[in-house]
């Protein structure tokens, strides 16, 4: 190098210095950019994707190849450093030519592209793809041959190369992803989105109607006392059943009742003859589970039952469906049955209200872990039967029972503190 001019041998120094600055940058933004939108934008055709796609399947290939050039590069850099500096200030130099290479390549060949390809990963990533793909078939049986050996030094610790292509994610961080969206997904959205996420932490027991509540037909009742039930009822599939809900016969639609009640033919015998055998749900049922099965079972309302095959309550696909997109109305003061807002701030509950919905509507944090209800919580807290007036304190919570009647809670008054 000694016939080659001082500015020559600069320009070759700039040169190496840029492109340890390319190796560098490309190594930082193919392993931080976001491998999903990677992968959906290479199924919507767009062939820097795809080429980062490849790379990335196997990173083992991708990192040889960026080590093999980042290194011969950074050699051939010291080599041209050492030689401008014998020339310009003897064996001296080659002390400082170590010394300023060293900084010259740790500000504009490690730091400074690392950190750009860092914070924007994509605008490094799918340009430095055209170089570095064509780079690694060329550098095939060298990168195979250093990769051999590293791959078989990693399979001493347990680690495959095999299994970076699977990149599977947990409800959690998807949950994560949805929830740092941002702008991108709207905010409704957002909420759909991890309500559905949460299907499979909740059970039937948290969103069903419970046994004493359950409304429907009782055949032994007179059929005057029916016919009224039928006309006001708000549901348009109704339990039959004799006496108890324990004797269930069927679910019936009141549409197919209708033709009957017109022609005056309603008998215990023709409902029962238009009546749909029941559908039963074992308790502890994930949500996300009976949603599915009331799809494959062409349902729309089961009967939750015990380990003893008692029934408990009634679940419907639209109280699963309301767990993901949330009651039709926009006032929560108005969106959820027998809960009512005061002036005062307070809400005056009634005791058969679910925690679950109280939490969804309100934004409230009442523990869900064990009673199911408002009724349930209060007992559980106290251990013993509440009278009207007492007041109690659960976490942030006030409770007063304004109704304490037939063993439960009837009513309550909450507030929330601040």
């Amino acid at each position: 190098m000694n016939d080659i001019p001082l500015s020559v041998l600069f320009a070759l120094l700039f040169v190496l210095l840029l492109l340890s600055a390319f190796f560098s940058s490309s190594e930082t933004g193919l392993m931080t950019i976001n491998r999903h939108r990677v992968r959906h934008q290479a199924k919507l055709g767009q062939r820097s994707a795809k080429l980062v796609q490849s790379l990335l399947d196997r990173p083992d290939r991708l990192i040889g190849t960026v080590l093999l050039g980042n290194n011969f590069i950074n050699v051939l850099a010291a080599s041209v450093a050492t030689v401008i500096g014998l020339r310009l200030y003897g064996d001296d130099g080659i002390a400082i030519a170590t010394g300023a290479l060293t900084l010259l390549l740790l500000i504009f060949g490690e730091v400074t592209p690392k950190t750009m390809a860092a914070l924007h990963p994509e605008r490094v990533a799918f340009p430095a793809a055209f170089v570095l793909y064509p780079l690694m078939r060329l550098l095939w049986p060298l990168v195979l041959a250093v990769n051999f050996i590293s791959n078989n030094l990693l399979k001493l610790f347990g680690v495959s190369p095999e299994d970076a292509a699977e990149h599977n994610i947990s409800s959690e961080e998807l949950r994560t992803i949805v929830a740092e969206a941002g702008a991108l997904i709207p905010q409704r959205h957002q909420k759909m989105l991890l309500s559905i996420l949460d299907l499979e932490k909740a059970t039937v027991e948290d969103i069903m109607v419970p046994r004493n509540e359950i409304i429907g037909i009782d055949l032994s009742e007179p059929w005057d006392v029916i016919r009224d039930a039928l006309t006001e009822s708000e549901h348009t599939r109704l339990p039959v059943y004799d006496g108890s809900i324990d004797q269930l016969k069927g679910v019936v639609h009141l549409r197919r009742l209708v033709g009957l009640a017109a022609d005056d033919q309603l008998t215990s015998d023709s409902v029962l003859a238009l009546a749909r055998e029941p559908y039963f749900i074992p308790e502890g049922t994930p949500l996300n589970q009976q949603l599915l099965n009331f799809q494959n079972q062409k349902r729309r309302i089961g009967f939750v039952v015990d380990e003893y095959g008692d029934i408990q309550g009634l679940v419907t696909l639209e109280d699963i469906l309301e767990e993901v997109v949330g009651e039709f109305t926009s006032d929560p003061a108005t969106r959820m049955k027998n809960v009512y807002a005061d002036a005062d701030g307070s809400y005056r509950v009634a005791g058969n209200v679910t925690l679950r919905s109280l939490n969804r509507n309100l934004g409230w944090k009442l523990p869900v872990k064990g009673p199911k209800t408002i009724n349930g919580l209060l007992l559980d807290h106290l251990q013993s039967i509440p009278q009207s007036g007492n007041k109690v304190a659960i976490g942030r919570y006030e409770f007063e029972i304004i109704d304490a009647r037939s063993h439960a809670v009837k009513a309550v008054r909450v507030r929330a503190a601040a």
